[in-house]
């Protein structure tokens, strides 16, 4: 069993056996056919993943982590906020006619603040404080911009990057407020690995751990028995992750200058139903 599969199982173990439903309440979320998506939640989730140790892929289900790298790629190093500059599919439901997601997002880290050694926008000054002020308690990004809510197609789920350097060490906590479990959860974290791998070798450091916070952990109505299913999957040990170390240059790297042998996964062949 991988360390990714076990935090996995033990959050949505927690959440059907211990969580809160909402089915009293009124949701935004619906289904295609217009129902109102309910949830059962745990609030207030933390798991660490030591990424020394292991790459937290999950292997009771695929995790199609090429696509989550994508993605990554596309809010922080093209810093985009229109799905044409996607490879992917995933963001459609939230566009506009012209492919925009709005004010969210790429927008947010593109932008420019003006600090004593110039001009950044957030993605550069972490590259800068990393390889000028590793000491710095104050290398984080945050893209929930409340000036900008109402122009976005999405409030930003996953929102907040905080670095933190120890030793030869990258670490960094990951701040969600809001977690689909079964949709989101495990690609959320293989993104944020693989950024932690990113800055830490563009700053000559290690990757080290990668702390996920998430605020309101659920698991969709329609979601429980697809989850159920899954918790009975054959579990394999984690694949090993590679990334090319000739890379020096945060915006050099591409998808595929990241690879990883012996991904075995349990069979999945359920379609996930998503609620926008």
């Amino acid at each position: 069993m991988s360390r990714a599969d076990k935090i996995f199982i033990e959050n949505v173990t927690e959440i059907l056996n211990n969580g809160v439903w909402d089915t009293d309440m009124q949701v935004r979320p619906k289904w295609d056919d217009g129902a109102s998506a309910h949830t059962v939640k745990k609030f207030g989730i933390v798991n660490r993943y030591d990424l020394a140790e292991e790459f937290p892929l999950l292997t009771i289900r695929r995790t199609y982590w090429k696509t989550a790298v994508d993605e990554l790629l596309w809010i922080w190093q093209k810093k985009s906020n229109n799905i044409k500059d996607l490879n992917g599919h995933i963001w459609d439901s939230w566009a506009d006619e012209n492919g925009s997601i709005g004010k969210a997002y790429g927008y947010q880290l593109c932008l420019k603040h003006k600090y004593p050694e110039g001009e950044f926008d957030q993605v550069d000054r972490v590259i800068y404080d990393l390889k000028h002020n590793p000491a710095s308690r104050r290398i984080m990004t945050n893209i929930y911009n409340f000036e900008d809510l109402h122009e976005m197609g999405l409030y930003p789920c996953a929102y907040s990057m905080t670095f933190n350097v120890s030793g030869n060490k990258l670490n960094a906590i990951l701040n969600q407020r809001s977690q689909d479990m079964l949709a989101a959860n495990n690609w959320n974290v293989v993104q944020y690995s693989v950024l932690v791998h990113m800055m830490a070798q563009i700053s000559g450091l290690e990757a080290g751990e990668l702390v996920h916070v998430i605020a309101d952990a659920h698991i969709y109505d329609r979601h429980v028995p697809i989850i159920e299913k899954m918790l009975k999957s054959e579990q394999f040990d984690a694949p090993k992750f590679n990334i090319d170390k000739s890379v020096g240059d945060f915006y050099a790297f591409t998808r595929d200058s990241f690879s990883v042998e012996n991904y075995r996964y349990a069979p999945f062949e359920d379609k996930i139903p998503v609620a926008v």
